[in-house]
């Protein structure tokens, strides 16, 4: 059995470990990430090694949690959580020298497993703390021996682990900017199994109510010049068109149709959106787009479908027009698939809808106003809505008259295709928070809405939001007021919060979003329009060198050599020994140097190991040298000179 580990070295190292596995833990759902803590943190009070048996029974069952929990897929989130549960398994077996190594080498990936997630400034923050404590830790196991006691936890130790990250940190830096960048990874990580939190591309009533309590940022946004009223900003993300009785789909077919071009008859409007990752392939835009933004495409329903899943923070600008005409004319099979309904279903609705567009006398103007105009006098707004049959539309637009947006935007959408007027369903965001630090739009995950589209005669596609239509006595509950009721912080900590935002859309900006384009564009100041790899590669190995040899500067004049005349005045004495021809092997000790010396000079052996016995007790025993004896001997050592002697067959000594 192997000597346990002290306790305050097993303490230090169990903390190295738990700093590791913090950044990791935040990427997990919160249930999963308290689980994961506490089996740590079991493994840590029970010094006593868990039996084989139960380590094997852990892991099978967390195994098994784990793969229920995702599904039984495998992806990024799957295998970080998994690489958590292992590293919070690992304390119960730690316990001598050999696991304590062990266990902080395999603490080492989490924090970089936890980038596969996340890469903002408190991941980063916390893998610079994790790392440098992982240091420490591996520095005293390192001095720890077998039967003494644990090395001292003191300043010095931290100061030498603060060094050695200091000195890293430029080369770290020329390595982040001036190493060639690849437009497109080599391989492809595999996608979350569980998507984030996020518009997903289909919209049942009563999904949404979780996405009303997340206000975490989906989208932040810059508008060249200035912004529009927030009332006016609609972001685009996904169309749906297929409704099968409870749940709105997309439509892929209409991928394949050729994009319409919009005809702005507003002022256009450009902007520049950072969008948080989604792992799905969309990209918002605000209502209505011009032109696809770089990386995605214009979709006949003028929805941006992204090139790929937007699995990282994605930056890119956009074209948009408030006011818009969107495909004047439409063709029958989109006016087909615009008026389709399931048979069976909802067949109050469906009669409503037909009687109101007799009495119209064909005006689907009228009708929709009609429509809006039942809607503000006798429908309620509340997120706590009533359950529905199977024939959920009727149940709401007839029972019980109360919900949200994607109630609303469901029973108009399909009351306007029972009145034969084209519908789809639109969704994305609402509104947005200006930070008055950055000057820009922070759209949250809670100001997630859908509203309709339907279109007209001679107006084409026309923007319909039914949920706005309830009168504000109605309004019973929304979104602010819960987010408002349920928030950790007062509003009194709000400029804290915007000042937080600000900060992580600045990392954002200079960390995040620089990619191989931007690389290419670093050198432009010195005339380069574009870099090559080439240039690139040639700059970071200036770079690179340059930061090396001056760390290397930095470090040997450091050393005792510059600092200590004593040591400087004896290199100095075996340099010019070594011009006279007696060379002094690095690894060779003062006393035996010059005892190889003496039987080569014989007539200064006295005086040779003299120098060597002073120059040793200064300096493998500190403080055994008076002032004036180092004075002394410095003096005797820069005046000493080899004498001529003879040398048996011509040999050096």
């Amino acid at each position: 059995m192997a000597e346990p580990l002290p306790t305050p070295l097993r303490r230090w190292c169990m903390a190295a470990a738990a700093a590791c596995l913090l950044p990791l833990l935040l990427q997990l759902p919160p249930g999963l990430a308290l689980a994961l803590a506490a089996m740590a943190a079991t493994g840590y009070v029970f010094e006593r090694r868990w039996p084989a048996a139960l380590r094997l029974l852990l892991v099978l069952l967390v195994g098994g949690y784990l793969l229920l929990t995702f599904g039984f897929n495998l992806g990024r989130d799957t295998g970080t959580a998994l690489l958590a549960a292992l590293l919070a398994i690992k304390p119960g077996e730690t316990h001598g020298a050999r696991d304590g190594r062990s266990l902080l080498g395999f603490s080492l990936f989490a924090p970089f497993a936890a980038f596969l997630q996340d890469q903002g400034p408190l991941t980063m923050a916390l893998t610079v703390l994790a790392v440098a404590m992982l240091l420490v830790a591996l520095a005293m196991l390192a001095e720890q021996r077998p039967g003494a006691a644990a090395p001292k936890l003191d300043r010095p130790r931290f100061a030498q682990v603060g060094l050695a990250i200091a000195v890293a940190l430029p080369l770290a830096l020329a390595g982040f900017w001036l190493f060639p960048r690849l437009a497109t990874p080599l391989w492809g990580m595999p996608e979350n199994v569980l998507g984030r939190s996020g518009l997903n591309d289909r919209m049942t009533p009563d999904e949404w109510v979780e996405l009303f309590a997340d206000d975490t940022p989906a989208l932040r946004v810059r508008f060249d010049g200035p912004a529009p009223r927030r009332q006016d900003l609609y972001w685009r993300a996904q169309v749906l068109w297929n409704f099968d009785g409870q749940t709105w789909t997309r439509e892929f077919s209409t991928y394949g149709r050729a994009a319409p071009v919009p005809r702005a008859r507003s002022a256009e409007l450009r902007y520049e959106v950072a969008l948080e990752p989604t792992d799905r392939r969309y990209l918002v835009v605000l209502d209505t787009p011009l032109e696809a933004p770089d990386g995605g495409r214009l979709a006949s329903d003028a929805s941006v479908v992204a090139d790929a899943p937007v699995s990282r923070m994605l930056k890119y600008t956009g074209r948009s027009a408030l006011d818009a005409t969107l495909e004047s004319e439409l063709e029958p099979a989109v006016r087909a698939l615009a008026l389709r309904l399931p048979p069976g279903l909802n067949p109050r609705t469906v009669a409503l809808g037909r009687q109101w567009s007799a009495e119209s006398n064909g005006d689907d103007v009228a009708v929709v106003r009609r429509a809006l105009a039942w809607i503000g006098e006798e429908f309620s707004y509340s997120l706590t809505v009533p359950p529905t049959g199977m024939n959920a539309v009727d149940d709401f637009l007839f029972e019980t008259r109360v919900g949200f947006c994607q109630h609303y935007s469901s029973a108009f959408g399909v009351l306007m295709r029972a009145a034969g007027i084209p519908t789809r369903v639109v969704l994305g965001y609402a509104g947005g928070y200006r930070n008055p630090y950055g000057d820009y739009w922070s759209v949250r995950r809670m100001d997630a809405h859908a509203w309709n589209e339907v279109w007209l005669e001679g107006r084409g596609w026309t923007r319909v939001d039914p949920t706005a239509a309830v009168a504000p006595v109605r309004i019973l509950d929304t979104v602010e007021d819960r987010a408002r009721s349920e928030a950790l912080l007062p509003e009194t900590f709000t400029p804290m919060r915007d000042f937080a935002d600000w900060a992580r859309r600045s990392w954002n900006d200079m960390v995040l979003s620089f990619d191989a384009d931007r690389q290419a564009r670093l050198f432009r100041p010195l005339g380069i329009d574009r870099a090559s790899a080439g240039q690139l590669g040639l700059a970071f190995a200036l770079g690179a060198g340059g930061v090396m040899a001056l760390t290397l500067w930095y470090l040997m004049r450091g050393q005792p050599a510059s600092r200590d005349p004593v040591v400087a005045a004896w290199l100095g004495f075996t340099r010019r020994m070594r011009r006279a021809g007696y060379e002094k092997p690095p690894s060779e000790p003062p006393l035996a140097y010059a005892a190889r010396l003496a039987e080569w000079l014989p007539a200064q052996a006295e005086t040779l190991e003299s120098l060597s016995r002073r120059y040793a007790a200064h300096r493998y025993a500190r403080g055994q040298l008076p002032a004036e004896a180092r004075a002394q001997l410095v003096a005797d050592l820069r005046a000493f000179r080899p004498l001529r002697s003879h040398r048996p067959n011509g040999e050096s000594p």
